[in-house]
């Protein structure tokens, strides 16, 4: 079946009793046996629920894998596929990922013995440079969070491939419907989703999706003995909300686009980082690797934070919070906000600067968005 099919449909069909056409949700923490060697399948809802198991067939199915684990946050995902690894392991990372997991590469789990090397990833020979005889894992953000630099998987996994490690990717900017790194190599793919997958902003959840029997069983392991799980009702929220995850992309990437290009010729942008613009220096590799050059996109504002200020008083359409992937506009200040856990020095080695904003597009009709952002400049 199609992608959008198999979004409507999978995970679907559990109510043999009344026929539901929409999965169930159930909240039970407890399910009881049948005797002493025999239950449904499931026994406690931290180790396996019905609905969540729904939710995870149909992430599993979108991305190609075997299997899938939704945890209660984007960032408990990262820590469970972080417990694969031991003190004195070595992980390469881009230095321009998304701060909270800088945050935790960087400032926890260095506390607990991993190591860590935060390189320009967008050059495959930086990651050859930085590998190590401890070297286990390569972690992928791409487009990466928030200046929407593209690492070119396929090399980054055959890089790690000969090296002996894995690769995971954080695939949460573009959703499966528009990159599947499964298909360029990758081991492990995490999600928050929150964003794209959910699509409403109205749940917090993570997953870890997998594509062999080893990291299947020992995720599933990991997410069980940590806690990570997700809940019922939050696992139903992300199944409801992936049933339009295809229109809902393609309604998002028309706004973004259509915005790019008005931001990419207005006097007071410097500068506009979107794969989709062909003078972005990646758009041969997104025109490659990707379905779609997605809805996130950045821009450096001439005058710095002072200028973005009134950017952000002006704007009507474009709320002032962190989070995207929702059906509305959000805009944010990834210098006190986003990417605020990283040092000042960090984040100017990855390039971003008092005068960057970033930008989720909704879903909303894109002249009203041109407007609205456009009144935000001209002030």
């Amino acid at each position: 079946m199609h992608f959008e099919t198999r979004a409507v449909h999978t995970g679907v069909n559990k109510d043999t009793a009344y026929n539901s056409c929409i999965t169930p949700i159930y909240p039970s923490s407890t399910f009881y046996w049948d005797d002493l060697n025999t239950n449904k399948g499931f026994d406690y809802t931290r180790s396996g629920n019905p609905t969540r198991q729904a939710m995870e067939e149909n992430i599993a199915s979108l991305e190609g894998g075997i299997d899938c684990k939704a945890t209660c946050t984007g960032m408990a995902a990262i820590t469970a596929a972080m417990h694969l690894f031991q003190p004195g392991d070595h992980i390469i990372a881009g230095n321009d990922i998304y701060g909270g997991t800088y945050r935790l590469f960087a400032d926890v789990l260095t506390g607990m013995g991993l190591k860590f090397s935060f390189v320009r990833m967008g050059n495959p020979d930086n990651v050859r440079n930085a590998l190590t005889p401890q070297t286990k894992a390569i972690w992928i953000e791409t487009p990466s969070n928030p200046l929407l630099n593209l690492v070119e998987i396929a090399a980054v996994t055959e890089i790690a491939k000969h090296h002996g490690c894995i690769t995971i990717a954080d695939n949460t900017f573009l959703s499966p419907y528009l990159q599947r790194p499964f298909e360029h190599g990758v081991d492990i793919i995490i999600h928050s989703t929150t964003k794209y997958l959910n699509g409403h902003s109205d749940v917090v959840g993570g997953c870890v999706v997998t594509r062999d029997e080893e990291y299947k069983e020992r995720v599933a392991y990991l997410v069980n003995a940590l806690g990570l799980a997700c809940s019922p009702f939050d696992a139903w929220l992300v199944l409801r909300g992936v049933k339009t995850l295809g229109p809902r992309m393609e309604a998002h990437q028309r706004g973004a686009m259509a915005l790019a290009h008005m931001l990419d010729e207005h006097p007071a942008v410097e500068r506009v980082y979107y794969p989709g613009l062909e003078s972005h220096p990646d758009h041969e590799l997104a025109k490659r690797q990707q379905s779609g050059f997605g809805a996130m996109l950045s821009f450096d504002v001439a005058g710095g934070r002072s200028a973005a200020e009134r950017v952000f008083e002006k704007v009507t359409l474009f709320a002032l919070a962190e989070s995207l992937g929702g059906v509305e506009s959000l805009i944010e200040y990834p210098d006190t906000m986003s990417h605020a856990s990283m040092s000042e020095a960090a984040r100017l080695e990855a390039g971003i600067t008092e005068k960057t904003i970033r930008v989720s597009v909704g879903i909303e009709h894109p002249d009203d968005l041109i407007a609205d952002m456009r009144r935000g400049l001209d002030s």
